[in-house]
């Protein structure tokens, strides 16, 4: 497989202190926890979307611009297949809805990581 310039997700170990906060909201499965720090597991399930990158306390996650294997959404669809009945369920900070009852959006507040639904969004942006 021959690489391309993409967008790719770049995960400082200095910075990263194990939490896993980014694991779940990388719905392709490209991050895990190995050796007690957060790893790009395989090149080919990062997006570069960079959902995960708002979740991180320590702000550990960057997006970087960098020869890397193309994304392949087959190999997402065995990752998942995979992970089945495995998935980490996240809840709003506010008002315990789960991604099942609305859409969660990772944010900070304060300087702390979280998730919040949409319908809790509006006040807490504008308060």
């Amino acid at each position: 497989m021959s690489k391309i310039k993409r967008q790719i997700v770049k995960i400082d170990e200095d910075k990263c202190d194990g939490c896993g906060k980014c694991v779940s909201p990388c719905a392709e499965g490209a991050i895990e926890i190995v050796d007690g720090k957060a790893k790009v597991i395989n090149e080919e399930l990062c997006d570069g979307a960079g959902f995960c990158i708002g979740t991180c306390p320590n702000g550990a996650l960057t997006l970087e611009s960098r020869e890397a294997d193309p994304f392949s959404e087959e190999a997402v669809k065995e990752v998942q297949a995979q992970k089945e009945g495995h998935i980490q369920i996240q809840e709003c900070f506010n008002c315990d809805n789960t991604e099942m009852d609305a859409p969660l959006i990772p944010c900070r507040k304060e300087g702390e990581s979280l998730w919040v639904c949409t319908k809790c969004l509006p006040a807490l942006i504008h308060g």
